[in-house]
């Protein structure tokens, strides 16, 4: 079956019913069903909005990649934008363009990762559109809500602020790679929304970003938001388990894919106190690594050639 054979609103039933099943959520007044949701604001909190999509042949194909994790992982890489901002989740809004033959199994395969991934992150998935198109793409909206003057921005590392990321990076890169070659692949980035919640509250933080387009990229967009340089040492950048000897595998250069891969969702940030890695790391919830120092000078230093660019889509 096609999204032909059930049509626009045939679609749009298995959405709401999907959505209903997960359950009601807090702060949402009004959910999908009316012409456009109500959420509830705490009082004291700013809107935190951010817009995120997956273009089919692009960011995703369904050849590799099975439709419930290419939703899932949409949804993860919309919520991490909140993640960088400080901000917790208030609800999304998803709007799918598809062509008419796309298999029924795979729009709902998609619609489901959201779901879980709402269910999971609590996001709840409020509202959205579907339309025609030549080529499947995702596109979603997300909605958090921070304290006001505690938001997290690109703008705030000074010279002398330690630089620290969450996680390990490299693996969606990875995970990339062996797409590209054949293999069948399932990203699952978890956003770091629990940290960036902590990192709003601790005193001394500077600047913070999301790993979306590589560490190179996005240590580079809050080096120039913030007027700042860097010192990095790749060789303290966290990278996955047997991550070499999997590149090698793969045909893949490890320093590249750790330095200028994308798709990790992990958070970049500076900080300006001497908190020891251990005791950050027991704040945040999750590993963390102290990678450099911003400097006075403008420019990033420290990369060997293979990690000086990242992802840009034009």
């Amino acid at each position: 079956m096609r999204l032909r054979d059930v049509g626009e609103f045939g679609l749009i039933e298995r959405i709401e019913r999907a959505v209903r099943r997960s359950g009601r959520a807090r702060g949402v007044v009004l959910g999908i069903g009316d012409d456009a949701a109500l959420l509830r604001l705490r009082a004291g909190d700013d809107l935190a909005v951010s817009t995120d999509a997956l273009v089919e042949d692009v960011h995703f194909r369904f050849a590799s990649e099975a439709p419930r994790s290419i939703g899932r992982r949409a949804l993860a890489a919309a919520l991490s934008d909140l993640a960088a901002m400080g901000a917790r989740p208030l609800a999304v809004v998803a709007a799918l363009a598809a062509p008419p033959t796309l298999p029924l199994a795979h729009a709902e395969g998609i619609v489901r990762g959201i779901v879980d991934g709402a269910r999971r992150w609590d996001a709840p998935l409020v509202g959205g559109n579907v339309a025609r198109a030549k080529q499947t793409s995702l596109t979603l909206t997300v909605l958090g809500a921070v304290r006001r003057g505690r938001a997290l921005t690109r703008a705030g590392a000074r010279p002398g602020d330690r630089i620290f990321v969450t996680g390990t990076l490299g693996g969606a890169a990875l995970a990339v790679a062996r797409a590209a070659r054949g293999a069948r692949v399932r990203i699952a980035p978890e956003p770091r929304l629990a940290a960036g919640l902590a990192l709003a509250r601790l005193l001394g933080v500077g600047a913070c970003i999301d790993v979306s387009d590589g560490l190179v990229a996005d240590l580079g967009h809050l080096l120039r938001a913030s007027r700042v340089g860097a010192q990095i040492d790749p060789a303290r950048v966290p990278r996955p388990a047997g991550f070499a000897a999997a590149c090698r595998r793969a045909g893949a250069d490890p320093e590249r894919l750790a330095l200028a891969g994308g798709e990790d969702y992990e958070l970049l940030f500076t900080l300006r106190s001497r908190l020891a890695p251990a005791a950050l790391q027991r704040r945040l919830g999750v590993r963390v690594a102290e990678i450099g120092a911003i400097t006075r000078v403008r420019g990033l230093r420290g990369l060997p050639a293979a990690g000086q660019t990242g992802w840009t889509h034009f």
